[in-house]
């Protein structure tokens, strides 16, 4: 009997361990998440160096989809202020999802479509790791893809 009611109270402690993190953000931690993403829109819209460096951390590390990666903020932001110029357009970035992997970090799933000069949409998503610090949001990581031919 005592190990039954040891069993059941591993599997009631556990239960909680595993399902006791909050995913979803509050109301605060998604409008200045959803604001921070936004900025980075503009930012890159406008070729704002001064923007993207106050949004990205030191350590930002971006793979865009053609492959090429871009350690730290020197080379994120140089590689996107030249594809910005190389692909000008509109770019849109629609949060899809946030989820918190903490109070001071979560994972945020972004539609990310480029309106074209002659028309056209690229269409992409985007993953952005973002961090808090002093409840100051900033882009730790971005991964941008292309989806798979239907």
């Amino acid at each position: 009997m005592k190990n039954i009611v040891l069993l059941v109270l591993m599997n009631v402690t556990s239960q909680l361990f595993l399902y006791g993190q909050a995913t979803l953000p509050t109301h605060q931690q998604q409008k200045a998440i959803t604001v921070l993403i936004d900025q980075y829109a503009a930012a890159r819209e406008k070729r704002d160096t001064v923007l993207l460096k106050n949004i990205l951390t030191p350590e930002v590390d971006q793979l865009v989809s053609n492959g090429e990666w871009r350690n730290g903020v020197a080379a994120a932001v140089e590689g996107m202020i030249k594809s910005s110029a190389s692909s000008p357009g509109t770019r849109i970035l629609h949060v899809e999802k946030i989820r918190m992997l903490n109070a001071g970090s979560a994972i945020v799933d972004c539609k990310y479509e480029i309106q074209n000069k002659d028309s056209t949409v690229r269409k992409m998503w985007s993953t952005f790791l973002v961090v808090a610090n002093n409840e100051v949001w900033k882009i730790s990581a971005v991964r941008n893809m292309l989806p798979a031919a239907q």
